[in-house]
């Protein structure tokens, strides 16, 4: 629904959050809850949901469809990686693409979706698509779980300025009633159960109207045919694809090594520090050497616990100083980035200066 639009008849019935928001907080709290890996918002306008979910840690694939490109190209760009993204790369992979098609049409690229949200959507639907939208998304998609969300007529009169329909671009809009049978006969016709509820409750003594908006949570009973899917599987693409992004990601080989190259060398001065002079870092500032005591002591503490452990330790040999791999392979983040010391070695090879037999890295002290 047009926010603008929302704003004007809700002068008496305040909505806090919004009505928008909270329907996209029920979506996220859904995808907290099942973790689902690849979701598709079918009517994803301004992609203001993806722009939500693009920040939930378990989603690596993320898909948006729309009739109207111009409205998704409007604000597509927010869907784009930042700077800090390629700084600090996290350690799931994330792609989001947007399509611009119609949801009464097929098309392989939908196919594999976890969970599939459909927010005030089939309101906005011809007849003609209404009748093609259960075969599309439950028989040819066929997610384990659907959300879908319509107003809920019931509650229109008491939302001011409302004389027939909520914005002028729906088609129609269903009571509970009418909304509630649909949605058990689709989920009889395609094996799924269907649950009801909704956001934006009526005031104190209306309860009968019910919620502003209504929805219905869609879960598929048994696990879809491999062979089905292939059967009906289009030959051709029909959506075209208007937007992609590829985030980086710990999980692609380039970002890890130079991930794993930072902390290392990071690491490793951090440990030559202490080892050369632990006033360095302090310089005469008393205050600023009591700041940062506390820490480096800490410091001091972890790191001499590796070297009693790893029966080795950090040396200085003329003006070269030797950190050895293994302790640098027992932070806590080294270890978690390269899993393996192997890997670590595999990494680093050629990119950082090591000793002659390769198990310590080494820095030149001539000039400090």
């Amino acid at each position: 629904m047009d926010k603008n639009f929302q704003e004007e008849f809700t002068q008496v019935i305040k909505f806090k959050p919004p009505l928008y928001k909270q329907r996209h907080q029920f979506v996220k709290d859904l995808v907290e809850k099942y973790k689902p890996k690849k979701v598709a918002d079918l009517g994803c306008a301004d992609c203001s949901l993806l722009r939500m979910l693009k920040f939930c840690s378990c989603i690596e694939e993320l898909a948006g469809l729309d009739i109207c490109a111009n409205v998704m190209k409007e604000k597509m760009h927010t869907l784009s990686p930042l700077p800090a993204d390629y700084l600090q790369p996290s350690e799931r992979s994330l792609t989001i693409t947007l399509h611009h098609g119609s949801v009464a049409h097929k098309d392989p690229c939908m196919l594999g979706f976890d969970l599939v949200t459909c927010i005030e959507l089939i309101e906005h639907l011809e007849e003609p698509e209404l009748k093609k939208f259960p075969e599309v998304v439950f028989g040819f998609m066929a997610p384990s779980i659907v959300v879908i969300s319509t107003p809920n007529s019931e509650f229109n009169p008491l939302l001011p300025g409302v004389m027939l329909y909520r914005h002028p671009d729906h088609k129609f809009e269903w009571n509970q009633a009418q909304f509630q049978s649909w949605a058990l006969e689709t989920a009889r016709c395609y094996d799924y159960s269907v649950e009801f509820t909704g956001v934006g409750h009526p005031p104190t003594g209306m309860e009968r109207a019910g919620f502003c908006t209504q929805i219905g949570v869609f879960t598929r009973k048994y696990p879809q045919s491999g062979e089905s899917v292939l059967s009906e599987k289009p030959t051709e693409a029909v959506y075209k694809t208007v937007f992609k992004a590829v985030y980086p990601s710990l999980k692609d080989e380039k970002y890890l090594q130079n991930a794993v190259i930072s902390e290392v060398i990071f690491t490793a001065q951090i440990i030559k520090h202490r080892l050369t002079s632990k006033h360095e870092e302090y310089g005469n500032d008393p205050e600023r050497k009591s700041k940062f005591q506390p820490s480096m002591d800490c410091f001091s503490d972890y790191l001499g616990k590796l070297v009693v452990e790893k029966n080795m330790e950090p040396f200085v040999s003329g003006n070269e100083v030797y950190i050895p791999l293994a302790i640098i392979f027992s932070f806590p983040k080294v270890n978690r980035l390269c899993g393996t010391f192997e890997k670590l070695c595999k990494l680093i090879a050629g990119k950082v200066t090591l000793s002659s037999d390769g198990s310590a890295v080494m820095f030149s002290i001539e000039g400090e």
